[in-house]
């Protein structure tokens, strides 16, 4: 179980993030407004994890936080957590929740692009950053994986196809079905969606060196929550200014700023972080794409939207660029821990001089 761990992390990962772009969904179509939810997202993320302060703050072994330091976890936050946040929920009022997850595929090639360009900087030496060589099976392998699954996302956004069942009580159409003032909200709310995923990728990268720098995984989360959670406070407070936009009830807004907030901002990104640092930031990225098919599926049952043979078409090639991706990656890790031992043989069996050092 020890190996399978991350893959089990990152599984309940996408189950979350499915989870809560059905509710976020949910909630705007019954009125909230995009900048009160994160608001209110953030701040339950936060309370809900800072009575665990007291017991991770004041750990052993963890550097103290200077300003500097605060500063650089602030504009990580604010920028890769608040602002992508706002963005990505923005953007889903004018898109469905399938095609919202479906945007997230489009990060771990970011992140990939991101990792294998910045791999060289002082910034992140000595980080777990990712690696390319294309000359070897392993390198085209993860790059093709990469190609194919941007290409399922594609597939699964502009090819329709036929409809694989009809539902009489559907309402949810595919966004080139709509009149075309729609088409234009469509593209709004892709490209908002997508800007969201760029800073979120900027998020992944920024995670490996911080938690270099300061290891303490659990109270990094609790800064970035509260540092995000003033972010989205202040901005949500300048755009609804009206007491009635800030009024919760028992009702799908509460269920799901709790849920988005407790489940998935707040336990989600210490188990993000967790993954981050055993797997490196790609590997948290490159699972994105079963988010989009759990997605799918959760929005035929609780939001009516029709599922069309386009979707099986761009799942399928989502799940064989996942495939071919964690076979490079798997067969670059055998090929690095050979030539390790390699290296610790030879250290072991080198010769040694009659003045004890070797020749």
């Amino acid at each position: 179980m020890e190996k399978e761990k991350a893959y089990i992390a990152v599984i309940v990962l996408e189950c979350g993030y499915a989870g809560m772009m059905v509710l976020s969904k949910a909630a705007m179509s019954a009125g909230m407004k995009p900048s009160v939810f994160v608001a209110y997202r953030q701040a339950f993320a936060f309370f809900s994890l800072l009575p665990f302060a007291f017991f991770f703050f004041t750990s052993k072994g963890s550097p103290p936080l200077t300003w500097s330091g605060l500063c650089k976890i602030f504009f990580v936050s604010s920028f890769g957590l608040a602002l992508s946040f706002n963005l990505c929920i923005a953007g889903l009022e004018y898109i469905s929740a399938t095609f919202s997850t479906a945007t997230f595929c489009i990060v771990p090639a970011l992140v990939f692009i991101m990792a294998v360009c910045l791999r060289e900087s002082i910034f992140y030496e000595k980080s777990r950053i990712e690696s390319l060589e294309i000359r070897k099976w392993h390198g085209v392998a993860k790059v093709l994986g990469s190609i194919i699954s941007v290409s399922g996302t594609m597939a699964l956004t502009f090819y329709k196809g036929h409809a694989l069942y009809h539902t009489s009580t559907s309402t949810t159409h595919h966004p080139f079905d709509d009149q075309p003032h729609s088409k234009h909200q469509w593209i709004k709310g892709a490209l908002l969606s997508i800007a969201a995923q760029f800073l979120y990728a900027m998020w992944l990268i920024m995670q490996a060196p911080l938690l270099k720098q300061y290891p303490g995984k659990f109270r990094l989360t609790i800064i970035q929550c509260g540092f995000s959670c003033l972010s989205t406070t202040i901005y949500a407070v300048a755009m609804e200014r009206h007491p009635s936009a800030w009024r919760l009830r028992w009702d799908i807004n509460l269920l799901s700023v709790a849920y988005s907030g407790v489940i998935v901002t707040g336990m989600s990104i210490w188990l993000q972080a967790w993954v981050i640092e055993k797997k490196g930031p790609v590997f948290a990225a490159i699972f994105d794409p079963l988010g989009l098919l759990i997605a799918a599926i959760l929005s035929a049952i609780f939001l009516n939207e029709t599922l069309h043979w386009g979707s099986v078409l761009g799942c399928g090639l989502i799940v064989a660029g996942l495939y071919y991706f964690l076979w490079g990656r798997n067969q670059e890790a055998h090929i690095k821990a050979q030539q390790n031992l390699e290296n610790i043989h030879i250290e072991t069996t080198a010769p040694i001089s009659l003045d004890g050092k070797s020749p």
